[in-house]
């Protein structure tokens, strides 16, 4: 069974219909789904598992309790920093289902920093993800940095900047030149 890190942008409140479709064909083929709790992307896409009555997934959270839980599944704790907060607070979970997936699918409104840097950890390690970027209509799969940084380049130096801001010093190392 693959392990698929399910995320996105906060600011989505409905999933693209190709999106929609992709979950479709990773609960028919009972893959592993790693999902975060936040709003936005990660709770539409837990609301469509739930209605699948799908079985398969684990919620990471840093946080006491899951923020969001619909299907009511295994829910995993992984702590932050000590004096963490905002995006650091919660970005421990994502470096968490970064690791443990075997692929990841992000739906991305074209300017989310944390997405991107979600996309990086899997591009780091040759992990496939396929983005749905609704900014520009389109769908890409990442294999690895180079890749990576073509989508960045897309975005803009802008959200480039704030991706870096957001990145751990490793992942800074990790970019090419």
């Amino acid at each position: 069974m693959a392990m698929i890190f399910i995320g996105g942008s906060r600011e989505i409140f409905e999933l693209p219909e190709p999106a929609i479709a992709r979950i479709g064909a990773i609960v028919a083929a009972e893959h592993g789904v790693l999902i975060g709790d936040e709003s936005g992307a990660d709770a539409e896409a837990q609301g469509l598992l739930a209605g699948y009555g799908y079985e398969h997934v684990g919620v990471f959270h840093t946080g006491k309790e899951p923020r969001n839980n619909l299907g009511d599944w295994a829910a995993y704790h992984v702590p932050s920093p000590e004096g963490a907060e905002g995006y650091w607070f919660h970005a421990a979970k994502d470096r968490e289902m970064a690791r443990r997936a075997d692929f990841g699918m992000m739906v991305w409104d074209g300017g989310s920093p944390g997405t991107a840097v979600n996309v990086l950890r899997l591009a780091i390690a040759n992990k496939p993800c396929v983005i749905y970027d609704l900014a520009r209509g389109s769908v890409a799969t990442t294999y690895n940095l180079q890749d990576w940084c073509a989508i960045l380049r897309h975005a803009g130096m802008d959200i480039r900047r704030q991706a870096e801001a957001r990145m751990m010093p490793d992942e800074r190392l990790a970019l090419p030149g």
